[in-house]
């Protein structure tokens, strides 16, 4: 009987771990969201490039705020949603970072309201976020920082025509309102 227990026990913890979460940005779902705040401590200052600054002054820090509006819910309705636009998964995708990650994976300081934040792109950063690891590109890319070759696709995958207020999307005009590359 004791057996049994153990057995069940083990498999349900197994399970929980990894067959449930809705985490669609990490493989292994161990990477935690820290939130914009967190990563904001080091990338704050001239010599980082002003990382938090660019962000809060873009468009992206107040993406989640749109879909509260009256605008937003009524996009929503005429799409077919019943839902307020800050309750669909399809608006929530493009507007907003840990809206489908187990709350477990969640900084106390983190907060949905961010917006499309650091972690949205970047990947989640409670693996990554001590200086020891940002200092290694190859060890912070090993513990889930991501990089991409092509910054143009990963944009794309918002900016698109499958978003009910698209009006095109040039690639390298929306960059330079947000490049945030560290100072060489």
């Amino acid at each position: 009987m004791i057996k049994s227990i153990i057995l069940f026990a083990f498999s349900f913890t197994i399970i929980l771990q990894f067959g449930f979460s809705s985490d669609t940005k990490t493989a292994d779902n161990k990477h935690g969201y820290i939130g914009t705040n967190a990563c904001g401590m080091c990338h704050k200052n001239e010599k980082q490039g002003q990382q938090l600054g660019i962000w809060a002054k873009s468009t992206h820090a107040k993406a989640y705020k749109t879909l509260l509006t009256d605008e937003a819910n009524k996009i929503a309705t005429e799409k077919g949603f019943t839902t307020k636009a800050v309750e669909t998964e399809a608006c929530l995708k493009c507007h907003a970072s840990g809206y489908n990650v187990d709350a477990s994976l969640l900084d106390a300081k983190f907060t949905i309201e961010d917006g499309v934040q650091c972690e949205t792109c970047h990947g989640p950063g409670s693996e990554y976020k001590s200086m020891k690891i940002m200092k290694d590109k190859k060890l912070a890319i090993e513990n889930g920082l991501l990089v991409y070759d092509n910054k143009e696709d990963l944009c794309k995958k918002c900016h698109n025509e499958e978003s009910p207020t698209f009006k095109g999307f040039n690639f390298e005009e929306m960059w330079a309102k947000i490049k945030h590359d560290k100072p060489e």
